[in-house]
């Protein structure tokens, strides 16, 4: 169900496409990915930020997302932390953050990537427009990872995103410029959904149902978009500061949050 929900394409990226053909091999990715969090919460490295050409501004998608599974982890008893750019530490600082801009690998338990440029066959970055992205990317970490043997998840949207290297071909075939844009970066598990953001929710629901615990309680989706936009960062579709993600209004945000807790409420009640 929760996998349904977040792939819910209200932007019309042909990413439901995507969805259902991934789904066909991976119907658990949600869960899966939900327990390899919980089996390996020690010390977690949580990379997000999107800069959007040309400005190389980041974007609101990522960074909540981010911001949701620091907080399950912290309430899990686990210990997070997060790499992004300037702009969106600056942003996050008011949470309460623990930040590394040098992580050491082998000091992790797990990698998770939320809405981060992942290279290409021609080793660019690219926005969903094909734009090149040029800020420093952050894609290596978890390329050093996987050969370390250091597990590690991708959530995506649109497939020019770390862990889209798994469904590379589905994102050239069903994504417009997706020959152009689809990342070659794998991650161990990945977690597909049409906003960056509803894939972390919808992570964080699934740990909430695993673990019994309701993780997005508190998860004040219209005030935690405020600061952010308070910040100077951007909705990645319109281009500016606006209180929507990726296009949409904070109205339809609120109500996916405010869904995913209904659902958490129903299955953990006794």
């Amino acid at each position: 169900m929760i996998a349904h929900l977040i792939n819910t394409d209200l932007g019309n990226r042909g990413i439901i496409d995507v969805y259902l053909a991934y789904r066909k091999k991976n119907p658990n990715f949600l869960k899966r990915a939900a327990s390899m969090v919980l089996e390996n919460l020690d010390r977690v490295l949580i990379a997000t930020g999107f800069p959007i050409p040309p400005m190389d501004i980041c974007e609101t998608d990522g960074p909540l997302g981010a911001l949701a599974i620091y907080q399950a982890i912290e309430e899990l008893g686990g210990k997070a932390e997060i790499l992004t750019y300037d702009e969106l530490k600056e942003a996050l600082k008011p949470f309460g953050i623990r930040f590394n801009d040098a992580p050491i690998l082998n000091s992790y338990s797990l990698l998770i990537a939320v809405e981060l440029p992942g290279r290409t066959r021609d080793w660019g970055y690219y926005s969903m427009s094909a734009h090149r992205v040029r800020a420093k990317p952050f894609d290596g970490l978890f390329i050093d990872a996987r050969e370390r043997g250091i597990p590690t998840i991708g959530i995506g949207d649109g497939g020019n995103e770390v862990g889209m290297g798994n469904i590379r071909s589905l994102v050239e075939k069903y994504v417009p410029l997706g020959e152009k844009v689809a990342s070659i970066v794998k991650t161990d598990e990945l977690i597909l959904s049409a906003v960056s953001n509803w894939g972390a929710y919808g992570r964080v629901a699934q740990l909430s149902l695993d673990f019994g615990k309701n993780l997005l309680k508190g998860w004040d989706e219209r005030e935690n978009l405020k600061r952010l936009v308070s910040a100077g960062i951007i909705d990645g579709v319109v281009k500016k500061e606006a209180m929507s993600v990726d296009g949409l209004s904070v109205d339809i945000h609120e109500r996916f949050v405010e869904l995913l807790k209904e659902i958490i409420v129903e299955k953990i009640s006794p």
